[in-house]
């Protein structure tokens, strides 16, 4: 029965494995289409102010400021999204070990 119990717990290890690793791909490909949709939205936003107003300056700052904004909030979220991979390898780590001993 410890070898089969073995091969439960390794079974389900590699499950919660497969499974952290392709939810944590889906996130990062949501996180590029969703900053990819923002760079699109505010890059047209600004060509309609220029040609409307031809407030360069006033256009150029904001367009800084938010790509700059956009660009903080993705690293957040990403380094967020690492942490939580690397905690949930480590505890599913530690968990095989201590089955296996």
């Amino acid at each position: 029965m410890d070898g089969a119990l073995r091969a439960v717990v390794l079974v389900v290890v590699v499950v919660v494995v497969v499974v952290v690793v392709v939810v944590v791909v889906v996130v990062a490909v949501v996180v590029v289409v969703v900053e990819v949709i923002v760079v699109v939205a505010v890059v047209v936003v600004v060509v309609v102010v220029v040609v409307a107003i031809r407030m360069v300056v006033v256009v150029v700052v904001v367009v800084v400021v938010v790509v700059v904004v956009v660009v903080v909030v993705v690293v957040v979220v990403v380094v967020v999204v690492v942490v939580v991979v690397v905690v949930v390898v480590v505890v599913v780590v530690v968990v095989v070990v201590v089955a296996l001993i």
